[in-house]
């Protein structure tokens, strides 16, 4: 049995320093020196995401080990970054950027010193010499985000017009809009305007809604509608069909729904899609536009808000060659982000995958999309039909609406292969009882379903201003806390700063994930209600969504409001 020294001599570099340094373990530092290269990424980026070791010391152990200067990124303004010499795409490629130039020389920030791909890159670059600065793996991140911010920021600050300068001497409202009506230069720069502005502020939506006396803007942030801004009533028309225009849609047709797509580009390498609806209603047509990023399925199952268990039962179904994997809950509960998550992960060279969808939101290379399109007879099920002769691994139906798609997509997984979809259900147990409502035999569900994960959002308290709660112990009993955890028990309220929305910052998932026991299966045979269902899943130690959001509670993630406002006994 090999000793702690003896895997201390199988070590070098950095690792080696790491585990003399009583930083890591021995046996952690060899395991993560395997893993970084079976995940193909380096040694520091692997301890630094999986929390092996904290980034300061893993930072100072890399300055020390390899006689480099430390900088605390913090402390840097980063107005003094020569952007001449940090084009966009080689930042984010080699995750490192110049810090400052001085007498021929730039100084480049990394947290990677065994990597110096990124010096070369610069010098050849600028024809400058180049010297490496250690920094902090998590602040290099971080700064790099907010590099992209402040691009972003001047490119809105060029297209920043004043709202007054929007006003017309004619307040009558006027639905004839005209092509210069449409290219006026205050209309372009305000509806480009009105899009930075909430992917800025990480709105989901926008909506854009002309009423009797007033046009208001507002933006749907962390769940939640809240208004932007209120242009003039009598520019309505104008930046209702700029939007139109923006999007593909035929601006003389006003009495008809219509559907098109924005996509914005904000950098060289980043664009950002806007899905847009257009509605008529009694003083002209209201916009809503849904804001779809891409990166948001390269994110990672890691920060979607899992538990442990969760995760675990995920990746196992996700790990089966064959089966039906169902996401369930509310419009905006995340649904594709937790099947592009998968998606992803599923992405691989030796999978042929296909997803139809109603319409694509994301878009990631390497799967083959389709939108549907009831007009010509693109249904989810004829789609679904055409995958099936094209030796697909991994189908992703967009939502299973009838029983012919739902037949197929069962079908599908009981002949090998991977099927993901979603249903409109409150919970896991009434999406397998609503599959046999639209007809699908219980055998066949029993025997085609893996797994069912139903989700909500929830606004994630902000950790710079979260404040302790006082909660009377009648009232935290009935909320379904034990009383032996009571004492223990810490409960946040939002309180606001500068750094969040009124408390709270971003969002997280609350999960219920439920794997198809051989008990449930049986249940299911035996045509069992929800309730059965539900009975079972308890004593299979499955959590539901109440008991999901009060861990996100204990774990001081959510408030014991939010908590209530998104999941009910």
């Amino acid at each position: 049995m090999s000793t702690a020294q003896d895997v201390i001599k199988t070590l070098n570099g950095l690792p080696r320093r790491l585990a003399l340094d009583g930083i890591m373990t021995p046996e952690a530092a060899s395991q993560a020196v395997q893993q970084s290269r079976e995940e193909k990424t380096s040694f520091i980026n692997y301890v630094v995401a999986k929390e092996l070791a904290s980034e300061t010391d893993v930072a100072s152990t890399a300055s020390r080990e390899f006689g480099l200067p430390l900088l605390n990124l913090d402390a840097f303004d980063i107005d003094k970054i020569p952007l001449e010499h940090a084009e966009e795409e080689a930042v984010e490629k080699f995750r490192a950027f110049p810090l400052i130039e001085r007498e021929a020389k730039l100084y480049i920030a990394i947290s990677d010193p065994t990597n110096l791909a990124p010096l070369d890159h610069f010098k050849f670059k600028s024809g400058l010499s180049t010297e490496a600065v250690l920094v902090e793996d998590g602040k290099l991140s971080a700064f790099i985000s907010r590099l992209t911010d402040k691009r972003a920021a001047s490119f809105a600050d060029e297209l920043d017009t004043d709202l007054d300068s929007l006003e017309t001497e004619d307040t009558d409202r006027n639905d004839d809009v005209s092509e210069n009506d449409i290219d006026d230069a205050p209309v372009v720069r305000f509806c480009n305007k009105l899009l930075l502005d909430a992917i800025r502020r990480g709105a989901s939506d926008i909506h854009i809604e002309p009423y009797e006396k007033i046009f208001r803007v507002r933006y749907r942030i962390d769940g939640m509608l809240e208004e932007a801004t209120s242009p003039p009533l009598s520019m309505s028309s104008r930046i209702i069909a700029r939007v139109k225009v923006m999007s593909r849609m035929d601006i003389s047709e006003r009495r008809l729904p219509q559907d098109g797509r924005i996509k914005l580009r904000i950098s060289r390498n980043k664009a950002i899609d806007f899905r847009v609806n257009t509605c008529p209603t009694l003083f002209g047509e209201k916009v809503v536009l849904r804001i779809l990023d891409p990166s948001s399925a390269m994110l990672g199952i890691d920060v979607l808000g899992y538990e442990a268990e969760q995760k675990k039962a995920y990746m196992d179904a996700l790990s089966n060659p064959y089966g039906m994997i169902l996401v369930t809950g509310p419009t905006g509960s995340g649904k594709t982000v937790s099947l592009y998550t998968g998606l992803n992960i599923l992405n691989t060279e030796d999978r042929n995958i296909s997803t139809a969808e109603d319409p694509a939101e994301i878009n990631l290379q390497g799967i083959n999309q389709v939108n549907v399109n009831n007009k010509v007879g693109l249904t989810f099920s004829e789609a679904l039909k055409s995958f099936l002769r094209q030796d697909p691994d991994v189908i992703m139906v967009g939502e299973i609406r009838d029983l012919e798609t739902a037949s197929i997509a069962i079908k599908a997984a009981q002949t090998g292969h991977m099927v993901m979809s979603t249903l409109h259900t409150n919970d896991a147990p009434q999406t397998l009882t609503r599959l046999m409502n639209m007809g699908v035999a219980p055998f066949a569900v029993a025997s085609a379903v893996s797994l069912i994960i139903a989700q909500r959002l929830g606004r994630r308290l902000c950790d710079s201003c979260k404040a302790p709660e006082k909660v009377p112990e009648e009232a935290l009993l009935a909320e379904g806390f034990t009383k032996d955890e009571i004492p223990s028990l810490r409960i946040f309220k939002p309180v606001g700063c500068d750094k969040c929305n009124k408390g709270y910052k971003g969002r997280t998932g609350i999960y219920q994930v439920m794997p198809i026991s051989e008990e449930i299966a049986r249940i299911i045979m035996e045509g069992g209600n929800a309730l059965q269902i539900a009975d079972q899943a308890e004593k299979d130690g499955i959590m539901d969504l109440r008991g999901a959001a009060l861990m996100k509670v204990r774990a001081g993630t959510l408030g014991l409001e939010e908590a209530n406002r998104i999941s009910k006994d």
